[in-house]
């Protein structure tokens, strides 16, 4: 019984995991429209945020009227979202021995800070928003390390039941 619930909590984990991926990476697509719609309702947040936001939309904006191919960037970077959650259905499938996805997961969402840091620090990408890209690792490492250690469990669990 106790196996049953592990393997639920471990599955339940991962796919909120995998839904959070999927939408973090499929609001690339339309991200001039979200932009957009952002400014037009805007009005709550601090004016330092709206003035860097306003400015993003604008560079969005012009860049895709002038270059629209340069989104195809933000394109793959949508499908390369998409492409890891699908990586996840292996420890759905089978946890402990597809634990080493979790544990990918868990090195690429401690990844995203100095990522976010020194990329943001190169682009000029104001300091609060570099925090607000690193909270993305870190949000994501709350449901994987919990998971890696239910797997952990999961698998001394197996290892004890006699065969």
């Amino acid at each position: 019984m106790e196996e049953v619930k592990l393997i639920r909590k471990i599955k339940t984990l991962i796919v909120i995991f995998i839904c959070f991926l999927i939408l973090s990476g499929v609001t690339a697509f339309p991200i001039e429209t979200e932009l957009h719609f952002i400014n037009e309702n805007s009005s709550f947040l601090p004016d330092f945020v709206r003035s860097w936001l306003s400015e993003v939309y604008f560079a969005v904006k012009t860049t895709n009227a002038n270059f629209p191919f340069l989104s195809y960037g933000t394109d793959w970077l949508a499908f390369a979202h998409i492409v890891i959650a699908i990586a996840f259905f292996g420890p759905l499938r089978d946890p402990v021995r597809n634990i080493w996805i979790i544990e990918f997961g868990i090195i690429s969402c401690i990844l995203v800070i100095p990522l976010a840091l020194i990329a943001g620090a190169v682009r000029g990408i104001p300091f609060y928003w570099q925090l607000i890209d690193c909270s993305f690792g870190v949000i994501g490492l709350i449901p994987l390390i919990w998971c890696h250690k239910l797997i952990k469990k999961l698998e001394l669990l197996k290892e004890s039941r006699p065969a």
